[in-house]
C-alpha cells in the first residue's frame, strides 16, 4: 500500500517547515506553505481516494476547483511539523463549488488549513497566469527584511535595489525585485487580495512589520528565494551595526554587468 504521509512531498515539507522554524522565521504558530500537487501525483497513492471531511473557505477558490493542495495547518508550530505531519499538514481537494476544500489525508486530530489558505489560493491563481510551473506560496517572519520596513522608505525601488547591492546573488535571484503592500490585517482576504495582484509582477512580496510571501516552482526555490531576500537584508543590518560608513559597493554598472553575464533581465524601473 502506498502510504501518502510517506510521500516525497510529506518529507519535503516537514524539512522545509524545520528549516523555517530553525532560521527563526516562524517563531511559535507563525507561517504557512502549500504546494499545489497534480491529480497523477496525488492518485499515485492508496490512501486519498475517500474524503474525511468538508471544511469550508473563507475565499470563492472556483477557479482552482477540484485542484490538489498540501498545505500547513491553521495554529500549528512549524518545530513540531517533522514529527507529527499527520497532525500539522494536511492533502485538500478544492471542491467544485469553490467555497469549501475536502480534506483526504492529515489533519488528523480535527486541524484545518491555514487561516491564510485563502491568501494562497489568490496568489496561487494569479502565478498560474504566469507560470503554470510554480507551485509552491511560502510565508515567513524573516527578521532582518521585517527590520528593514521599519527603517526604510517603503518603495519598491528603494528596496530592491538596496537588497540588490548588498550581494551579487540578489538580483540573479529575483531580478524583478521585490514587491511591497502597505501593512494590512493578517489573516483577511484584503490582504490576500493585495498581495495577489503584486504577484502578477514580483514572486516575493514584503508584509511591511510582518514578514513575506513568496512563490516557487519547488519547495527548494521558494525556501532559496527567501532565504537570498533575508541574507541580503542580514548583511545592510551587518553593515549598519558596523557604523554604517560604507566604503565601497556594488555600481549600477556592476549589476547591468552582472545581469548580462547571467543572462537575466532586471526591472527597467529599478536599475
Amino acid at each position: 500500500m502506498k502510504d501518502f504521509g510517506q510521500s516525497k512531498y510529506v518529507k519535503k515539507i516537514s524539512e522545509i517547515t524545520n528549516l523555517l522554524y530553525r532560521h527563526g522565521w516562524d517563531e511559535r504558530n507563525g507561517g504557512n506553505v502549500s504546494l499545489r500537487l497534480t491529480s497523477e501525483e496525488v492518485n499515485a497513492f492508496d490512501n486519498v481516494h475517500t474524503v474525511k471531511r468538508n471544511i469550508p473557505i473563507k475565499f470563492d477558490a472556483t477557479a482552482l476547483a477540484d485542484d490538489y493542495f498540501l498545505v500547513t495547518g491553521t495554529g500549528r508550530y512549524f518545530k513540531n511539523v517533522i514529527n507529527q505531519p499527520q497532525l500539522d499538514t494536511g492533502l485538500v481537494r478544492i471542491a467544485l463549488d469553490g467555497k469549501s476544500v475536502d480534506l483526504l489525508w492529515g489533519f488528523e486530530d480535527g486541524g484545518q488549513p491555514t487561516s491564510e489558505f485563502p491568501s494562497h489560493l489568490m496568489t496561487h491563481i494569479e502565478r498560474l497566469k504566469v507560470n503554470p510551473n510554480q507551485r509552491v506560496v511560502m510565508h515567513c517572519h524573516p527578521t532582518n527584511v521585517i527590520g528593514l520596513s521599519f527603517t526604510q522608505e517603503l518603495s519598491e525601488k528603494n528596496i530592491s535595489r538596496l537588497l540588490w547591492k548588498m550581494q551579487a546573488e540578489s538580483l540573479v535571484v529575483f531580478p524583478e525585485g521585490l514587491g511591497i503592500i502597505p501593512y494590512m490585517t493578517p489573516g483577511t482576504n484584503e490582504i490576500g487580495r493585495a498581495t495577489a495582484d503584486k504577484m502578477k509582477q514580483f514572486r516575493a512580496v514584503m508584509w511591511p512589520h510582518h514578514g513575506i510571501f513568496a512563490v516557487g516552482d519547488d519547495l527548494d526555490e521558494t525556501f532559496g528565494l527567501i532565504e537570498t531576500i533575508e541574507k541580503a537584508a542580514l548583511i545592510f543590518t551587518t553593515i549598519k551595526a558596523q557604523g554604517g560608513d560604507i566604503k565601497q559597493s556594488i555600481t549600477d554598472q556592476d549589476l547591468k554587468d552582472l545581469a548580462s553575464d547571467f543572462g537575466v533581465t532586471p526591472n527597467p524601473d529599478f536599475l
